[in-house]
């Protein structure tokens, strides 16, 4: 999955530019200021980097960068169901199938961004790039003083980071399940006298009961009952006005005007019409005299059960005025009270809460320790690998030693506090990197580091940004060598300055700069043959370029053409130096003794 070919456009100091990418070892040199770099902004860009409205062109409104990468063959490879499960995958009939990667950022600073033609997030480019490129860059020895990043360098090379995952979820629900328990117990107190509350509130409602729509029916019998006599005279007033003994009901002057307009019916038809309407209406009004008539005579006066009434709304109003609510709300409140009381009661748990926080520390434990057991396996194989390749780049007699301690407090990242140390001998003690190296062996030191690393990685793609800062001479060459030879089983890319490491790529890309009226600009050429020669001369003694510079050009090109094809003048290639986890492992038993990961 190697780069193929990018194409820029008004980015920084290149109006447009295209160019092709071949396999194995490439370098891109030029003089200083040249923009050698720029190249390798415009990867990082397009691989998901933070974008900025300072990377457009002067003059343009619009920087765009396109980079087209070999599409993985194989439909099982992780990398190919990603890109199926984000619908990216290359046309299955494309006999030679790419990965085109897009992103143009304007004059604001807004971004855009695609794969293959779909419209991507700048967060599925960030993804997809750990997949096809792995960036060094030229200041990547500083990090080697921090923890977190000497911590994941060891667990990179272990292969440790999904248990260095799991190790972190684990202490987060810990920490989470620590947090419930002391929340509990400073609030215990707190939560007592609530409850002691609620409790005593419960008990008061509790004694009157109060029942959803009670209150309503209450007031509705209360108000019947104080008006009872009212009720039973006016039932008895309707009554007699509708069937009076006297003769002078509604019921008795209806059945009058009906015999009246029967007399007449056969005269004036509308008068039958009439009598029927004034027929239909009687048996209605009779059924609601004898009702009238049943109701006051039936009703009674019960002054104890008005008395009763009168004494449960009392309560009701009582205890409503007391927690200043509406009577009618009483049931609700009834009901809150008996949630609140038992979430005290749930959350009060204590016991339970103790044992969830020690079974949420032991599952952290295991992992952390699951976690611990993989750096200790791995760190004597990276030790060992990262030491042959010190030796190859000039630091003979040097050793590489990782130092794990526990710490005495565990954190998310599990028990081990991990340090890189240098040895200036074998016999030597093994100290900090910051106290015993000086830059340019802390460049090497980070070389051999990323190479041991990237090897175990699934980039197709290894960029050194200048990573060869602070070395000369044979160390240069050598440094050359190897990732001359790196670039065999992987496409290289190395931005540098020195000569050595130029003259033993099999690719040369050549930055130049021009300054004009409407400003400067960079341009990249690839170069080989004499124009080569010419720019490893310039590298080796500057831009007078003699007939002696042209030569020890020619020469270094050839002794570097000569020993990678022979294999000779470094140590082994790292992949065979290295060895596995696995390996150091069943080796620790012979070794155990002075072993510091022991």
């Amino acid at each position: 999955m190697a780069l193929r070919r990018m194409a820029l456009r008004d980015f920084v100091l290149v109006q447009a530019l295209e160019i092709d990418f071949q396999s194995g070892f490439t370098v891109l040199s030029g003089e200083t200021g040249a923009g050698k770099s720029i190249l390798i902004d415009a990867m990082q860009l397009v691989l998901g980097a933070r974008a900025e409205s300072g990377l457009v062109r002067a003059g343009a409104q619009r920087a765009e960068i396109v980079a087209e990468f070999d599409a993985p063959t194989a439909p099982d490879s992780p990398l190919a169901q990603w890109l199926h499960a984000q619908g990216w995958e290359a046309d299955p009939t494309d006999a030679d199938p790419t990965l085109l990667l897009r992103r143009t950022v304007d004059v604001h600073g807004k971004s855009r961004a695609w794969i293959n033609g779909s419209v991507a997030t700048i967060g599925q480019l960030g993804e997809l790039g750990q997949w096809l490129v792995d960036i060094h860059g030229q200041h990547a020895w500083q990090s080697l003083m921090r923890p977190a990043t000497v911590r994941a360098l060891l667990d990179g090379y272990a292969s440790a980071q999904p248990q260095a995952q799991a190790t972190g979820q684990a202490w987060q629900r810990w920490r989470d399940a620590l947090a419930a328990l002391e929340q509990a117990q400073a609030n215990a107190e707190h939560m007592q006298q609530d409850r002691e509350r609620l409790q005593w509130q419960l008990e008061e409602i509790g004694r009157l009961a109060p029942q959803a729509g009670e209150w309503a029916q209450l007031d509705q019998q209360h108000t019947r009952l104080a008006h009872m006599q009212d009720l039973q005279r006016a039932a008895s007033h309707a009554w007699q006005a509708l069937d009076a003994d006297e003769g002078g009901g509604a019921l008795r002057a209806l059945t009058q005007a009906g015999h009246i307009l029967a007399e007449h019916r056969n005269i004036e038809p509308q008068f039958a019409e009439w009598e029927n309407a004034l027929a239909a209406l009687a048996d209605p009004l009779q059924d609601i005299a004898r009702a009238l008539r049943d109701y006051a005579q039936a009703q009674e006066w019960d002054p104890a059960e008005f008395a009763q009434l009168d004494e449960r709304m009392g309560q009701w109003l009582a205890l409503a005025r007391r927690h200043r609510q509406p009577p009618e709300a009483l049931p609700e409140l009834w009901a809150q009270w008996r949630a609140q009381l038992a979430a005290l009661d749930a959350g009060a748990d204590i016991p339970a809460l103790m044992q969830a926080e020690q079974a949420a520390r032991a599952q952290y434990q295991a992992a952390a320790q699951a976690l611990s057991a993989q750096r200790r396996a791995a760190a004597p194989a990276l030790e060992a690998a990262v030491t042959t390749l010190m030796h190859s780049l000039g630091m003979s007699g040097s050793r590489f030693a990782i130092a794990l301690h526990t710490l005495e407090q565990p954190q998310a990242h599990g028990l081990d506090e991990v340090e890189f140390l240098i040895a200036s001998s074998h016999s030597g003690a093994a100290r900090p990197l910051a106290k015993v190296a000086s830059g340019g062996e802390l460049s090497r030191i980070s070389l051999a580091i990323a190479v041991c690393t990237s090897q175990l990685g699934h980039a197709g793609t290894l960029v050194f940004d200048e990573v060869d800062t602070g070395i000369g001479g044979a160390v240069a060459h050598s440094v050359g060598l190897l990732m001359g030879r790196l670039g065999r089983d992987r496409q290289v890319l190395a931005v540098t300055h020195l000569p050595q490491v130029a003259a033993c790529a099999n690719g040369h890309l050549l930055v130049q700069k021009t300054v004009a009226q409407q400003g400067a600009s960079s341009a990249v050429q690839p170069i080989e043959g004499q124009a080569r020669v010419a720019e490893i001369a310039r590298m080796l003694g500057g831009d007078a370029l003699t007939p002696t510079t042209l030569a020890h050009a020619q020469e270094m090109l050839a002794r570097a053409a000569q020993a990678l094809q022979a294999g000779t003048d470094t140590a082994p290639a790292p992949a065979a130096a290295a060895q596995t986890p696995q390996a150091a492992k069943a080796g620790k038993k012979k070794t155990a003794k002075g072993n510091p990961h022991a």
